[in-house]
């Protein structure tokens, strides 16, 4: 095999902005300068790219792209063509990049090669777009709010410049040709991150949230009854919730759920306001069609949905009656899926201290509930199953029998807590 120390490579990427922040280095991504396809296949690299030449190294397995230039030919995220040609410079594929702190590139010697200010804005903590043609690609917008959530810690801001271009990506309908997997996949993104909210701030300053997520946008203006909610606002309360679950849990199918879980109050007829009767089941029904549009797991489909429509019912757990504890146990399958009703239990008590003044409010509803459902558990219904059936040889009266005991149980339990 031939030497690969005879390609021109550089550092570029995620690995080296990483670095230079002192954050853990995500995978490494290589540039390579003034070769071909060709003379990379003779060294041995595997191609995998299929709308322009990445390479996967023989021994590193590490991705080494050739150096690119992109011309926009039609909407959407994939409308380009791309020229690798061996006289493509490294600042002429730098240009190409979505942010300065992505277009600073290291070659194997460690020095810095950042034509375009990317280590003065990681300095300053700021996200700018590198070149006018940020605007051609729509799923930058994404990207863009994805960093600022993804670099919280580090509290970076977007610069008003490249605010008005993601506006302006927003305001031209492009937002529309990308796909749901690629949407999608940017939002879970976000929510893995401990800090998600800077996504969905960054997508409602240039007005992309009303267009990806109109369901999140509606919610902002939407007056709630000031005893229980005291910063009023649906939305301001929405980002509460989220911070709170963000504060328990970075399980991103909990966050989901947070975020989904008021969706109803949206559309709460305007005579009724400011109180929401009925937002539990119409926020269900919203949460349902969401996440059928957006394409999202089964998981967070599911847990979503039954905290749009149960998480009242938690609120409320120490006045219900005991056959509505079981009702409502049963209706969340908390004997088969007790693992999604601890998750279930946690979005309920966010979803309770996601109010202004009341971050630390007690919510004993939470342990009530996972005490209910021990006690539940220890249950032996198949030895009721085979009482019932030595006794009357009949197996139809089985269920109720069960659900007698568990009646039984849970008004004990009651009396004790």
């Amino acid at each position: 095999m031939s030497n690969h120390s005879q390609l021109k490579t550089y550092l570029v990427g995620g690995a080296l902005r990483d670095k230079l922040l002192a954050r853990p280095a995500t995978d490494r991504d290589w540039v390579v300068v003034g070769t071909t396809p060709a003379t990379m296949l003779e060294l041995g690299y595997r191609q995998v790219g299929k709308h322009f030449p990445v390479f996967l190294h023989p021994e590193s397995n590490e991705e080494y792209a050739l150096a690119r230039t992109e011309r926009k030919v039609a909407p959407g995220h994939q409308g380009f063509e791309f020229n690798a040609a061996p006289d493509v410079t490294l600042e002429e594929d730098l240009m190409r990049r979505d942010l300065t702190i992505n277009a600073i590139a290291e070659d194997t010697n460690g020095t810095l090669i950042d034509p375009y200010g990317g280590i003065n804005d990681l300095e300053a903590r700021v996200l700018r777009h590198v070149s006018e043609a940020f605007a051609e690609d729509p799923l930058r917008v994404l990207r863009v709010a994805r960093f600022s959530a993804q670099l919280a810690s580090f509290e970076f801001t977007i610069c008003n410049e490249t605010i008005a271009l993601m506006t302006e990506i927003t305001q031209s309908g492009e937002l529309q040709a990308l796909s749901t997997e690629r949407v999608w996949t940017e939002f879970q993104r976000a929510l893995s991150f401990p800090n998600p909210q800077p996504f969905f701030d960054a997508l409602k300053a240039c007005g992309a949230l009303a267009v990806l997520f109109p369901e999140l946008d509606q919610l902002y203006g939407i007056p709630q009854v000031a005893e229980y909610h005291p910063e009023i606002d649906c939305g301001i309360h929405n980002e509460m919730v989220l911070k709170q679950i963000s504060s328990i849990t970075n399980d991103p199918v909990a966050k989901f759920a947070a975020l989904c879980h008021d969706f109803g109050k949206a559309t709460t007829p305007k005579e009724l306001l400011p109180k929401h009767h009925g937002h539990e089941d119409r926020g269900a029904d919203i949460t349902e069609v969401f996440s059928k549009r957006l394409r999202v797991p089964n998981e967070y489909r599911q847990l979503a949905v039954l905290t749009a429509r149960y998480h009242s019912h938690c609120h409320r757990a120490l006045e219900l009656k005991a056959t509505s504890v079981l009702t409502l146990i049963s209706n969340l399958d908390a004997f088969r899926k007790p693992e999604r009703f601890e998750t279930y239990l946690q979005v309920c008590e966010a979803d309770a201290r996601g109010r202004k003044g009341l971050e630390d409010r007690l919510y004993p509803q939470a342990d009530f509930l996972r005490g209910a459902l021990t006690s539940l558990q220890a249950i032996d219904t198949g030895d009721i199953a085979k009482r019932v059936i030595n006794s009357e040889g009949k197996s139809d009266r089985i269920s109720s029998e069960i659900r007698s005991a568990r009646i039984t149980v849970i008004k004990q339990y009651k009396k004790t807590h």
